[in-house]
């Protein structure tokens, strides 16, 4: 078998506008396609990743359970997006503006969760900040 690469990342939500607009327009990720099931309503929405790939919002009708910002179990733990080391302070003010908490900080990564809990992780690892 020969992978060739990544090709893209499901989450399931019950608002997938909501989501959607948290990824596109806090994020600036844009939006590549939405499918919708026979009815017209919204089945799918499609985000383009930077590098190659895409972020698929697929509907579901449970409510995200809630936790805290860490838990032992296994599966999907979050989605890291890389930022520059050098736009972290701006990052940081753009997420405060817009009212998004940030839960957790380390030395190199900024995290946030999505309208519905999922955790963001914002990354310039392994460079360490610019002071």
């Amino acid at each position: 078998m020969r992978v060739l690469g990544f090709h893209h990342l499901a989450i399931q939500c019950r608002d997938p506008d909501a989501v959607a607009a948290f990824y596109r327009d806090v994020l600036g990720l844009p939006e590549q396609a939405r499918h919708l099931r026979e009815d017209g309503s919204v089945r799918s929405i499609w985000l383009t990743l930077p590098d190659r790939g895409f972020l698929a919002l697929e509907v579901c009708a449970q409510a995200p359970p809630e936790e805290g910002f860490r838990f032992e179990r296994p599966g999907l733990y979050l989605i890291a997006l890389r930022i520059d080391r050098g736009d972290r302070a701006a990052v940081e003010a753009e997420l405060a503006a817009r009212g998004v908490e940030i839960v957790h900080r380390t030395r190199w990564t900024i995290y946030v969760r999505d309208p519905e809990g999922n955790r963001v992780g914002l990354s310039h690892h392994p460079h360490d900040p610019i002071d």
